[in-house]
């Protein structure tokens, strides 16, 4: 017996857009049927002519719970997931004490979550120096892969790690089929500027832009690329931002490594030229960089350089922002963004042609390939979890501190009108958010 059946005249699946009737059994896609085909028994939901894709799967974000929830925790976090028509995100394993580098670690990320989450979550654990010896206990109690820092995470209990720490780990974690995640700065460049920028006015985002060069990209990516090429471990870069290094993926793709890189709303949508002085909202590391840069990271994921977009949802309390100040050196680095990143990234891709077939695979096949979800999230296709976005993709609206409903208002995003608005949210064919406002916020399972 089908329990529900949602329809449209635009449903996203299968690479088009067109008119569909999906049923939905127990929580799962039973199939994806005519339009006009609905079983005598089913509940009907008939959206019209609202979109309907399948849930977003943002795979980059920091929920800093336990021990920083006054950052942001799973509750308020998730809330504003589903808001945003994301139903399923994996947390970073670095910002919560204690971290998730250990199986103990896990354990307590995994407690701490429990019974609070309005979406799905999956995890990430960390590579750190000496914890090599962790890394297959923590997959065999569910972490989906590794992240890492090449450079100075900011956070004194999550250390980075050099060529030498990466020779021992990355052997394992091919062993293990799991993936390595990289934030791709070196320290080299970074304190090579940072010796020139001595006396440089700290509230100009020029002054923060010239802190964190180009070139700390590219020699991180040139690094970690050999280091593929010699362990075939599988191997992504987060939050790309430099255009110059964009060919070095391509050459890396061209070789068969198996390499992916993804970019962020933030490095899609605005640009250094636009960053006022004392802006610390938008400071994030690596940087926003100037226009040029962005319409190349756009073409890069348009040609299949760069592999999908996930938010880099980095939230602090307004205090760490230092936002009075104005002090880019003095604040926290990170985008809060997780809620909007869904009319972010249609704004600026409606606006170069792209359709929504796109953002599906952007947004949602990409993110749930690389966590290992391909066939349970991220499509809506047979045998997957009912988990789906009703967009109005005409709608536009302005983000205001009433509509954000992350944990703080703090986001260089307010103000911006975007477009597209999410109608609805469904979590395994259950309805958990509608009009900005949640309706279940306990449903979400651990992955």
């Amino acid at each position: 017996m089908v329990d529900l059946v949602v329809r449209s005249r635009r449903v996203v699946s299968a690479g088009a857009i067109a008119p569909a009737a999906i049923h939905i059994t127990g929580g799962r896609i039973e199939r994806v049927a005519a339009w006009d085909d609905v079983p005598a028994r089913a509940t009907l939901e008939d959206m019209g002519e609202l979109a309907v894709l399948p849930g977003i799967v943002d795979t980059h974000v920091h929920l800093n719970e336990p021990g920083r929830t006054e950052w942001e925790g799973f509750a308020t976090a998730t809330r504003a997931a589903a808001i945003g028509g994301v139903t399923t995100l994996v947390d970073m394993p670095l910002n919560s004490i204690p971290p998730t580098t250990t199986r103990e670690g896990f354990a307590a990320k995994r407690a701490a979550a429990k019974g609070q989450c309005s979406v799905d979550v999956g995890f990430w654990g960390g590579v750190v120096p000496g914890n090599s010896g962790e890394l297959a206990g923590m997959v065999a109690d569910g972490v989906r892969g590794f992240k890492c820092f090449l450079v100075d995470s900011g956070v004194e209990e999550f250390g980075w790690v050099g060529e030498q720490h990466l020779a021992i780990a990355m052997p394992i974690l091919a062993g293990l089929d799991r993936p390595l995640l990289v934030h791709a700065e070196v320290a080299g460049p970074i304190d090579a500027a940072a010796a020139a920028l001595m006396g440089a006015d700290p509230c100009k985002y020029a002054t923060y832009l010239a802190s964190r060069p180009p070139g700390a990209e590219e020699q991180a990516i040139a690094m970690v690329t050999e280091l593929c090429r010699a362990t075939h471990a599988r191997t992504h870069i987060v939050h790309h931002s430099a255009a110059s290094a964009l060919p070095q993926l391509a050459a890396a793709k061209a070789a068969g490594l198996p390499l992916s890189a993804e970019t962020c709303p933030h490095y899609l949508h605005f640009t250094a030229e636009r960053i006022p002085d004392g802006a610390t909202a938008f400071k994030c590391a690596p940087p926003i960089r100037e226009a040029a840069n962005r319409e190349a990271l756009w073409a890069a994921l348009a040609s299949g350089v760069l592999d999908f977009v996930a938010s880099d949802h980095s939230p602090c309390t307004p205090s760490l922002k230092a936002l009075e100040a104005g002090d880019f050196v003095a604040a926290w680095g990170g985008v809060s963004g997780l809620q909007l990143a869904l009319p972010v990234i249609w704004t600026e891709a409606s606006a170069r042609g792209h359709s929504l077939v796109q953002i599906v695979k952007w947004m949602c096949e990409g993110p749930a390939r690389l966590a290992g979800f391909t066939g349970r999230k991220g499509a809506i296709v047979a045998g997957a979890d009912a988990d789906l976005v009703v967009f109005d993709d005409t709608a536009r609206s302005t983000v205001t501190a009433a509509s954000v409903h992350h944990r703080h208002k703090v986001t260089p995003y307010a103000g911006e009108t975007l477009r597209g608005v999410v109608h609805a949210t469904y979590l395994r064919g259950c309805r958990v958010a509608e009009d900005g406002k949640t309706i279940h916020s306990d449903l979400g399972a651990l992955l």
